[in-house]
């Protein structure tokens, strides 16, 4: 190389031998490769920031479905849990035990299913098939009384499934027998004493064992009316006895209405008249024909509606009880002078 080209090259270079323009390009490169490998050191942070996250969070949704089971597992009633498809999703050992079955023999079958596992018959006919929503209906399984309760799981606006709910109510249902049998017998020990005080206390006020002056049968009027209601009451805790047994059923027999309602009504002058109240009996003319009904019922119901003309008229009032036929149909009806219904 000549001396003019060795001079020219010396003069476009700095003092450690480079390019200016070559050495600005690499600064720049190196800048950039340094910026680019912060960002990476950044991107690498926040991903595993981000995955941190992400496993805190399966954590957590682990733990609350384990908590989840474990409730369900330990829960007293039985679960039946269906998908969105009518499908059993999960049954907890509970219901398993209710039922005398394991989870893998009805998993993933639909409630129409069921009529063919012996022990979930009497479920399956409950809902005839077809999931349905159910409040608090009964089934009986052997010896033990189930309490069951079915409803759909909503989940913003849409089923997302359907949940049934089986309760053990055996030992309710035993101290419920237990109390209606207490009651009933009571009832029909006291009621004995009650007539017999009755008919004492009327014997007194007739005058059988002798006359009275106008204190002792006041008093003994007074009495005479609060035994009534007793008997009155042991009558109602009998019917109501007899209700939850379910042996209030109708005994229909052919019944003489206008003989009925005339007898009821005689039975209620004496007690009328010491409030000093007239009784009226009005009958249509010609004969009243017979009617099937039950008599005890009834008479029951026309019994509370003179009682109730009764006690809410005055001194001095009426009350007019009176039969019509008009070849269709009888009509009875409690007049009075009181206060009214």
């Amino acid at each position: 190389m000549d001396d003019i080209t060795q001079k020219g090259t010396k003069e476009i270079m700095d003092n450690d031998g480079v390019i200016p323009e070559i050495k600005k390009s690499r600064g720049e490169l190196v800048k950039r490769g340094r910026d680019r490998t912060t960002e990476l050191e950044e991107s690498k942070i926040a991903l595993l920031n981000i995955l941190e996250d992400v496993e805190n969070a399966r954590k957590k949704a682990r733990e609350e479905t384990n908590k989840t089971l474990a409730i369900i597992t330990n829960f007293s009633d039985g679960l039946l849990v269906f998908d969105k498809e009518d499908k059993l999703s999960l049954i907890n050992p509970k219901a398993g035990k209710i039922f005398g079955i394991e989870e893998k023999e009805i998993l993933d079958k639909k409630i129409s299913d069921f009529s063919q596992t012996p022990s979930l018959f009497s479920l399956a006919s409950l809902f005839q098939g077809e999931l349905k929503e159910i409040f608090r209906k009964e089934m009986v399984l052997g010896e033990t009384v189930l309490e069951i309760s079915a409803a759909p799981v909503i989940r913003e606006q849409e089923k997302t499934g359907f949940l049934i709910i089986i309760h053990d109510i055996t030992r309710e249902k035993k101290i419920e027998t237990m109390k209606s049998e207490f009651v009933s017998i009571s009832a029909h020990q006291l009621r004995t004493p009650l007539s017999a005080i009755k008919w004492t206390l009327r014997m007194l006020l007739d005058g059988d064992a002798g006359a009275l002056l106008p204190p002792q049968k006041d008093l003994l009027e007074k009495t005479y009316v609060s035994n009534e209601r007793m008997i009155v009451l042991i009558n109602d805790l009998l019917d109501v006895t007899r209700i939850e047994e379910g042996r209030s059923a109708y005994r229909f027999a052919p019944s003489d209405v206008g003989l009925m309602v005339q007898s009821l009504a005689e039975s209620y002058r004496g007690i009328a008249s010491r409030k000093k109240i007239s009784i009226e009996f009005k009958k249509t003319a010609g004969k009243v024909p017979k009617i099937m009904l039950d008599v005890e019922k009834i008479k029951l119901a026309i019994q509370n509606v003179v009682e109730n003309s009764i006690r809410y008229t005055l001194p001095g009032g009426k009350v007019t009880i009176a039969v019509k036929y008009d070849k269709e149909e009888v009509e009875v009806s409690v007049q009075d002078t009181g206060v009214g219904i």
